[in-house]
């Protein structure tokens, strides 16, 4: 299922483009908006596959909305003007749709759209144990090895990357980072976090009778009920 969002200020041209993508059934549409102030947040929290988008609106234009997203969707301009078409390729666009959208030219770029997102989880596949991530905070960039990085943190919508006394943020979840991340070297201990088996320095049993880990940068992660019992036969002979 590739789940989208609308993004025109027609009421009758989102009516128009809902139609069209009611008649494929692996399009979910999860939300319809019709400037992009209020889009911007539902993208960054639904963190659709693909947005279709108009480009010339009240406000802020389709431009605009992109670059005040952190991690910008697949996009399909969706407009009635040919003169933007070269400005789009800056942002990687799928495709550029002229109004009123004809039937086969959204074919087609739902065909792109598919081989683009292909091309996408072949490229983030999962990762090795020796692997390096480059990782980006605002103006601060890092490459770092996997071995190296403590622990992963929910951070909402986002995760706390732990290593060297560092903690950027990656918009990524928890979830989503859980997929790609080496299994022999990663443990998800709770719902808050993700740790490095290597970077445990101590292993404590507390009153309860739960697990805690003592991290090689001072931290105390609790290993919750759930998981305990698949960290002990995870680490036992």
């Amino acid at each position: 299922m590739t789940t989208a969002i609308i993004v025109e200020d027609s009421r009758l041209a989102r009516l128009e483009l809902h139609n069209l993508l009611g008649q494929y059934h692996d399009i979910q549409i999860l939300g319809e908006f019709s400037e992009p102030d209020s889009a911007i947040p539902a993208i960054q929290e639904l963190q659709p596959d693909v947005v279709f988008l108009d480009i010339q609106m009240p406000g802020k234009n389709g431009f605009e909305l992109l670059d005040a997203l952190p991690q910008q969707p697949a996009v399909i301009f969706t407009t009635a003007y040919d003169h933007y078409a070269v400005r789009s390729f800056e942002y990687d666009a799928v495709d550029y749709l002229l109004k009123p959208i004809e039937p086969v030219r959204l074919k087609q770029a739902l065909q792109r759209l598919d081989q683009k997102l292909t091309n996408q989880t072949e490229l983030f596949s999962k990762l090795e144990t020796n692997s390096s991530v480059f990782v980006k905070d605002g103006e601060q960039c890092w490459m770092i090895e996997l071995s190296k990085i403590i622990s992963f943190n929910s951070a909402g919508n986002y995760t706390e990357v732990h290593f060297d006394g560092h903690r950027p943020l990656v918009h990524k979840t928890l979830n989503q980072l859980e997929t790609r991340l080496p299994a022999q070297l990663f443990f998800r201990a709770n719902r808050q976090c993700i740790i490095n088996i290597k970077q445990i320095r101590a292993i404590e049993l507390t009153v309860a009778g739960s697990l805690q880990l003592c991290m090689s940068n001072g931290s105390v992660v609790e290993v919750s009920r759930r998981h305990s019992s698949r960290f002990k036969q995870f680490l036992s002979l």
